[in-house]
This record gives structure tokens, sequence and C-alpha cells, in this order.
């Protein structure tokens, strides 16, 4: 039971990550025009999707195997934080649009739920 919560977080985790992040390697020009200025450092943009996009994967293989990895929720959940809290600072200071701030909460409650997976699976063994 404890073992089948933290999959599906992982792998629920992974398919919306997929689905939200891949998109946007082809979005580049249209956010720039939606939300300008235009991208000045395309680097960073292309650099935090791949992250983004290896942190998916890295979800699956969690979820695949959450006793084997469940020390890697740890830092699963600092990735989810670390944009969520982030964001939210830059939409508090007027930086960033609502549409930001949504994904930050979004990302917020996935840590929360890999924290509780983490929990979850204390113990736990194959």
């Amino acid at each position: 039971m404890n073992t089948r919560f933290a999959k599906r977080v992982f792998l629920v985790a992974a398919i919306y990550g997929i689905v939200a992040v891949f998109p946007q390697y082809f979005m580049e020009a249209k956010l720039g025009n939606d939300f300008p200025p235009p991208l000045n450092h395309p680097e960073h943009f292309y650099g935090f999707l791949g992250i983004a996009l290896a942190w998916q994967f890295a979800f699956l293989l969690i979820a695949k195997d959450v006793v084997r990895y469940r020390l890697f929720m740890l830092p699963a959940a600092f990735e989810k934080l670390s944009f969520g809290v982030a964001v939210l600072v830059l939409y508090a200071q007027g930086r960033v649009v609502a549409l930001a701030a949504g994904a930050a909460v979004i990302d917020l409650v996935f840590a929360l739920f890999f924290l509780l997976a983490f929990r979850a699976t204390k113990g736990a063994t194959n």
C-alpha cells in the first residue's frame, strides 16, 4: 500500500512534467511574444528545460522502484521546492506572471507529495 502511493505520485509527476516541459522546446518565440521581452539568454532557458526534463525521467526511475531509489525522493522534493519557492518570491515582487505562479504552486504540491511518499516508504521492502 505505501509503495503503491509513492509509485503513483512519481509516475503522475513524471507524466505531468514531460507534458508540461517538452513542448516548451518549440515555444521560445511564442513565449517571447506572449511574455516580453524576448529571451536574452536562451542558454538559460534551454538549460532549464533540459534539467527539468532529465528530472522527469528520474521520477520515472523512482516510480519503477520506490524502495531502491527512496533516497532520491529527497533531491526530487528539493527540485520542486527550489522552483516553487523561487517563482512565488518573484511573483510577490511582480517579476513573473500569475501563470508562472500557478506552475510554482503545482510544483510545491508535488514537493509535499514527494515528502509524503518518502515517509510512506520508510521501512518498506521489495
